[in-house]
């Protein structure tokens, strides 16, 4: 297993089912509790852990798990609201080491607690429409709202496994 891709590479269906959109929002609605099983628990030591070498930490991957749904909703949110908007990159690794990334990995679940119930919310009311709709992400081009819920899902689930992987160590 390559432990940077511990759950393999994002798939996306070319024709995306709603079956498909349920599943992805089945994962999104319970990630927080199985995030919340694997890191509540943990002490300062265990949160410092990493994955591999030169890797974020597991108290980085929890808050980089929030910053980047944030990220994702609000693109999903203009996607659906605008036409074709063109939407930023966001620098990962700058986000990574700002002064709220030593905070309690609780601040961040919390919010992915919310971000997540609106996600699945708004998931699961979308049309047939609304799921080819999309935006231009400024680095990796045209994007599906379709696609980006996927992303969100499998997003979470990739980390949740480095996190896995630290703490196995």
């Amino acid at each position: 297993m390559d432990v940077r891709e511990p759950i393999g590479k994002l798939q996306v269906p070319e024709k995306v089912t709603f079956e498909n959109i349920q599943e992805w929002l089945k994962q999104i609605k319970t990630y927080t509790i199985r995030l919340r099983e694997t890191v509540d628990s943990l002490s300062d030591e265990e949160l410092s852990k990493t994955y591999r070498d030169g890797s974020w930490t597991v108290r980085q991957l929890v808050h980089h798990i929030a910053d980047s749904q944030l990220n994702m909703y609000q693109r999903l949110k203009l996607a659906l609201t605008e036409e074709s908007p063109t939407v930023p990159a966001f620098d990962e690794e700058k986000w990574a080491i700002q002064p709220d990334t030593k905070l309690p990995v609780e601040c961040s679940i919390k919010m992915l607690e919310g971000i997540n119930e609106r996600i699945v919310s708004l998931g699961h009311h979308l049309t047939d429409e609304q799921l080819n709709r999309t935006f231009v992400h400024q680095e990796n081009g045209s994007i599906t709202v379709a696609a980006k819920i996927a992303k969100l899902a499998w997003h979470e689930e990739h980390h949740l496994a480095h996190i896995k992987i630290a703490l196995s160590k």
